[in-house]
């Protein structure tokens, strides 16, 4: 297991708590409640099954959105 650390905006961490909140209103979901550190994990492990299982859903769409932002994966 590693630990990282990353630096964001006071800004986006405002957008971000906000759409924890709302996020966190749904009890279906598949991670539980989220914070940022289990949803940074969360979008790390998509991108671990772009590589791994790229027609999964979750995969699929972490694919297009890293080619989005010009980062080829397959």
């Amino acid at each position: 297991m590693i630990r990282i650390h990353v630096e964001i905006s006071d800004d986006d961490n405002t957008l971000i708590e906000e759409a924890l909140e709302r996020m966190n209103q749904s009890e279906a979901n598949t991670h539980g409640r989220l914070d940022l550190p289990r949803l940074a994990a969360m979008l790390l492990e998509d991108v671990a099954l772009a590589v791994r299982r790229p027609g999964s859903w979750e995969g699929a769409h972490m694919i297009q959105v890293l080619e989005s932002h010009g980062y080829p994966v397959g």
